[in-house]
């Protein structure tokens, strides 16, 4: 077996969450990634035979049976991942009987996967049936995003207009828009089912007054996606207590749009 810490996804996924903590969007234990890996990848890595413990997941994953996952662990600092990714993540399978995650690697203080699992596991089984390629999902408290949620309305068209219309990069690297959530309680099954639902028509999905949910093909598309709507935000709440004189026209979004050959998520602009 070669060591799993030189391994390309584990390099990529220490790299990114100690990204996401010196960004600011993951403070104290705050925030968490779940990365489906394919067997092919993790074989010559950790011994797929040997279940270290089995962990019980609190709803049921039938659809993603025998399916990898490389996560982040319950209360661990992203801070220290790269000191320890030993600690704090774990690599585990779907059991088979959808109720069990069997861990192949990590969480080797006895600690165990974020206590958001259940809502990352049904997003990803949202995306995966939209794009069987989106395989991340990551979850953390952009500042400027989050500060949006307490001074724009939540409405999900207008939240993406905003965004939209506050850098030009938005429509290009989500056109798909922002889903937008209420405050629920986190932690929870409920919310879980929620963020999933949202997942089936975006990528991103904003829960007010706490962060955000993102969704892609690899790490570096997930972050860049996240790291878009925060920028945009950041600009927004520069300039969201003096009167705007300029802006980007929906005409505008839809030239940009029509360049970039992206579709626009529909009903979204008004042209």
């Amino acid at each position: 077996m070669f060591n799993i810490l030189e391994a390309p996804f584990m390099i990529e996924m220490i790299r990114t969450v100690t990204n996401m903590y010196a960004h600011g969007w993951d403070e104290r234990n705050g925030g968490n990634v779940s990365l489906l890996l394919e067997e092919e990848k993790i074989k010559d890595y950790v011994n797929t035979d040997a279940v270290i413990r089995t962990i019980d997941i609190p709803f049921d994953a039938t659809e993603l049976i025998g399916k990898y996952f490389l996560v982040t662990g319950t209360g661990k600092y992203f801070k220290n991942v790269q000191y320890d990714p030993e600690k704090n993540m774990g690599l585990f399978r779907i059991g088979k009987d959808g109720h069990t995650a069997e861990l192949l690697w990590g969480y080797n203080d006895g600690g165990r996967f974020t206590s958001e699992l259940p809502a990352h596991l049904m997003s990803h089984i949202s995306r995966l049936k939209v794009d069987p390629d989106n395989h991340v999902v990551m979850h953390c408290h952009p500042t400027n995003l989050l500060a949006m949620t307490y001074v724009h309305d939540l409405d999900e068209k207008k939240f993406t207009h905003t965004l939209w219309e506050f850098s030009t990069e938005c429509i290009v690297v989500f056109p798909d828009g922002v889903n937008v959530l209420p405050w629920m309680l986190c932690g929870t099954n409920e919310i879980g089912e929620a963020t999933a639902r949202k997942m089936e028509t975006a990528r991103l999905v904003v829960w007010a007054a706490h962060g955000i949910y993102g969704a892609g093909k690899d790490l570096d598309e997930t972050f860049g996606l996240i790291e878009t709507a925060e920028k945009a935000a950041e600009v927004y709440m520069k300039c969201v207590a003096v009167p705007k004189v300029n802006t980007i026209k929906d005409s505008e979004l839809k030239e940009l749009a029509d360049f970039f050959k992206v579709t626009p998520r529909e009903g979204y602009l008004d042209l």
